[in-house]
């Protein structure tokens, strides 16, 4: 069992608990920690196995408790949790350390989603794990292919959830993987997607877009990736904000969601400004600029699909759409595959194909 104390002014080393019984009863065991005088107030634990064997042997814990000899401040806390927390999965739990008179800080549920082309075939022979930073501290390194969730396996892209539960972590700012191999293989990571999973945003996203060559033979490799960009659904909100204004013309109004899809070409991506309109058999739509992916923070590159999402009036249903753009940038032309609309109200979804 380790342990590692984060306090205002950075973390502690691991602290291993495995020669620091100082007393044991049936059910209680005290150990006496020296911990770093520049650490500053304590504020979290984050407490687990080290071990990374399938076949290590469950750990009950039922109460922790944690006093400051000098001034005799005392926090403690009810756990009742058995690591790992299932067959195969977490070896860590965090909590908030609360004293006296100061507000703690809150657990959050992450929801971690990968994407990638090829890591779920080699997941039996790659051990691989994140470590989250944010403002507020780090997750510590978890593992990210022991007990996976929605997965969902293409012809040629994946994804997988992980789910960590962690102490706010605050404005999250990068992800560090390790990863490892039994065997040579290589494993291509398209992007990671974190967000709290009681809200729908923030979604922070990191961009890797790397292939990792990795054997047994090679140390552990290291990546540090930056956050990309941050999706806050600005374009929707500032859509409802307008809308309310207007008193209740929401009612009338249809949400469109549209997929445009940039050819895998040389030189088909562009940096010129798109705009589209939507025709239908009842009205057409006003001119729309696809500004803001939600994928991406700079759309329309090549071989990438870009989501965005409009509100406008009743059109009935879509019969045609107008799509172009300014010609403004570097080599501006552009290689448009195809476009997908969804029609929310209607529940229908409508494919444009281009290819040129």
């Amino acid at each position: 069992m380790v342990m590692v104390f984060y306090g205002s002014n950075g973390k502690s080393n691991p602290v291993s608990m495995e020669n620091k019984v100082e007393h044991q009863t049936e059910n209680q065991t005290t150990y006496d920690i020296h911990l770093p005088s520049d650490l500053g107030t304590l504020y979290k634990v984050r407490l687990g196995l080290q071990s990374l064997e399938n076949n290590i042997s469950q750990l009950s814990l039922r109460h922790f408790k944690i006093q400051n000899t000098s001034t005799l401040d005392t926090f403690s806390l009810t756990i009742n949790k058995t690591l790992p927390l299932s067959p195969n999965g977490d070896r860590w739990i965090e909590f908030p350390i609360q004293w006296p008179l100061k507000e703690a800080l809150s657990v959050v549920t992450y929801h971690l989603t990968v994407f990638s082309r090829n890591i779920l075939n080699e997941r039996n022979l790659v051990h691989m794990t994140a470590c989250i930073y944010g403002t507020y501290g780090d997750t510590g390194d978890r593992a990210l292919l022991q007990s996976l969730q929605n997965v969902q396996q293409g012809e040629k892209n994946e994804s997988f959830l992980v789910i960590v539960d962690a102490v706010d972590l605050g404005e999250l700012e990068k992800i560090v993987l390790l990863i490892s191999s039994k065997t040579d293989c290589k494993l291509d990571i398209k992007k990671l997607h974190v967000q709290e999973a009681a809200k729908e945003h923030p979604i922070y996203v990191f961009e890797v877009n790397e292939e990792f060559s990795v054997n047994a033979n090679k140390p552990k490799i290291q990546r540090e990736i930056p956050r990309s960009f941050v999706i806050r659904e600005k374009q929707k909100n500032d859509i409802d904000n307008d809308l309310n204004k207007e008193g209740n013309q929401a009612k009338n109004l249809t949400e469109y969601t549209i997929k445009v899809y940039t050819g895998d070409k040389r030189g088909a991506g562009t940096d010129a400004n798109v705009h589209i309109i939507l025709f239908g058999n009842e009205d057409k739509s006003e001119v729309f600029q696809l500004s803001q992916s939600l994928e991406h923070q700079n759309p329309f590159e090549r071989g990438k699909v870009d989501t965005f999402k409009i509100k406008t009036k009743k059109l009935g249903s879509l019969r045609s759409i107008e799509i172009g753009h300014d010609g403004k940038g570097f080599a501006s032309g552009w290689f448009l595959e195809k476009v997908e609309i969804t029609d929310a109200a209607r529940n229908s979804v409508q494919c444009f194909n281009c290819n040129r």
